[in-house]
């Protein structure tokens, strides 16, 4: 019997380029600050305080709104959600709303992602970020009472809401569930590079973007899950949840409409609460906040400003660089990625070998880096490092391994050691090769000295090559073995061919 399977996300962005809050001049960067020192008033929801809309927000906005394929609206507004969390200090948060007239500053788009696929946009809206809870003992069901930061409270949030476009129908066992959550993971990435590349977010800051997931199967009641920590953290939720869900449904067990939390010491979803419809929120207008008129000159405004976007940064990198699209796509998939890349070649020209160093061995090393850095992290929360933290690499380095292997002098092999080493100490590739004596050996007299040897060494061999000439590789392979492979390979062949027609 076949089960469908519906996903929705909303994806919460901090717009860190703002450098303040939502309503108020208040610095936005609270990591690191000591509890309840970055707010003011205003964002503490004092009486008598009147909020103050920041421009650069809305501006930010209207970029992820354009760059999402969404409409406009003619003029914005924001309204109460009444809930009462500790969390809020004014106990309503600032949003947008849409049941009376659309007000949120993008609606009704669309955004395609891997392989040809994509998923609507139902709603971008902004509003404000809550405080944060902190446990005593770091854990929701240990603790034995709860503290509060109110410095996160009023930073500036854009939310994006997908309809339930991540779904599909299960027939046979598990696999499905994995396809329709990595299908999650590649919109995620897709939207974090949207981010990036508009410079409107921090991505690499811990909890700069967060997504809750909601999760229906067989047209039953939708679950939301919220507290996932990570992208990584939000597959793993929804295959546990669907999982659930699918186990309840075969057994006849109706699944409840509730809000659940990831629990990631445990790896499952638990119960929360009891899922708030939209009249339990109580929206109403903020009366002090008027209506915001955008206009035909704004949104113009805003298309001019916008920098490049990762799509048409792909399509440029293979039109002007002559990349593949794969090569094209792994580099544009992480802004500091592209970045490094286009730095590498303002030093050195040379674009399909310089993304090959990049994409295939620069980023094994940075692959290996990451698994390691996971195996030790700690469970406190800690913030993002930059790709390249730890390694002692610039566009510099690159650019002239590249050099040396285009103008052969070295070999592939003797790059990828000097890789590995120029990555821990931070020396230049051409600086490390002649210390270690690895140039490539051009001069006649010596190579045919090796040649020479190989042949004493390899006396059947040689009989081989001369009844068949492919086995002139394998003696090659013996000169560059001998010379630890700095021998230049293609006057090494040519002088074996000739030795070979001679003897």
């Amino acid at each position: 019997m076949a089960t469908t399977t519906k996903i929705g996300l909303e994806i919460h962005c901090q717009l860190t380029g703002a450098k303040s809050k939502l309503f108020c001049r208040c610095s936005s960067d609270y990591r690191g600050k000591a509890p309840n020192a970055n707010i003011c008033p205003i964002c503490a929801g004092l009486p008598g305080t009147l909020p103050l809309l920041n421009q650069k927000t809305v501006e930010f906005a209207a970029m992820i709104t354009l760059a999402l394929g969404c409409k406009f609206p003619d003029d914005i507004a924001f309204y109460r959600k009444n809930y009462f969390y500790p969390d809020l200090p004014k106990n309503f948060q600032l949003t947008q709303y849409n049941a009376y007239s659309i007000t949120s500053i993008g609606v009704d788009g669309k955004l395609e992602y891997g392989n040809g696929k994509d998923a609507r946009i139902r709603r971008v809206q902004l509003e404000e970020d809550p405080g944060r809870l902190v446990y005593a003992s770091g854990s929701m069901d240990t603790s034995v009472y709860v503290l509060i930061d109110y410095n996160r409270a009023g930073v500036p949030l854009v939310e994006i809401v997908t309809e339930p476009d991540f779904a599909a129908d299960h027939q046979h066992g598990f696999d499905r569930v994995f396809a329709d959550t990595k299908d999650v993971r590649m919109f995620l990435d897709k939207i974090t590079s949207i981010i990036e590349h508009l410079g409107v977010c921090d991505t690499k800051l811990e909890g700069s973007v967060r997504c809750d997931a909601n999760v229906s199967v067989d047209g039953g009641n939708k679950v939301e899950i919220k507290n996932i920590s990570s992208f990584a953290d939000v597959e793993k939720a929804l295959r546990y949840e669907i999982t659930r869900q699918r186990t309840m449904t075969s057994r006849e067990i109706q699944v409840r409409s509730e809000t659940r939390h990831w629990d990631d010491a445990r790896k499952v979803t638990k119960e929360s609460r009891t899922k708030e419809e939209e009249q339990d929120y109580r929206y109403f207008p903020e009366p002090d906040i008027p209506l915001v008129m955008l206009g035909s000159e704004f949104v113009s405004f805003i298309k001019q400003s916008m920098p490049e976007l990762p799509d048409t940064r792909k399509e440029r990198f293979m039109s002007k660089y002559g990349l593949s699209a794969h090569i094209a796509q792994v580099l544009i998939g992480n802004k500091e990625l592209a970045d490094f890349f286009e730095s590498t070649l303002m030093i050195y020209l040379s674009p399909k070998e310089i993304a090959n160093w990049i994409v295939t061995d620069l980023m094994s090393f940075i692959d290996e880096r990451q698994k390691e850095e996971e195996e030790e992290e700690e469970e406190e929360e800690e913030e993002e490092h930059s790709l390249f933290a730890g390694l002692k690499v610039g566009p510099e380095h690159i650019a002239d391994l590249a050099r040396l292997v285009d103008q052969d002098m070295i070999n592939r092999a003797t790059a990828k050691q000097i890789l590995g080493q120029i990555i821990r100490t931070g020396e230049m590739p051409s600086a490390l090769a002649k210390k270690m004596h690895a140039s490539r050996i051009d001069d006649a007299s010596v190579l045919a000295q090796a040649v020479q040897s190989v042949f004493q060494m390899e006396q059947a061999a040689v009989q081989d090559a001369r009844r068949n000439a492919n086995v002139a590789n394998f003696l090659l392979g013996k000169v560059m073995k001998i010379t630890k492979g700095t021998a230049d390979p293609k006057i090494a062949l040519e002088m074996i061919q000739k030795k070979l027609k001679e003897d």
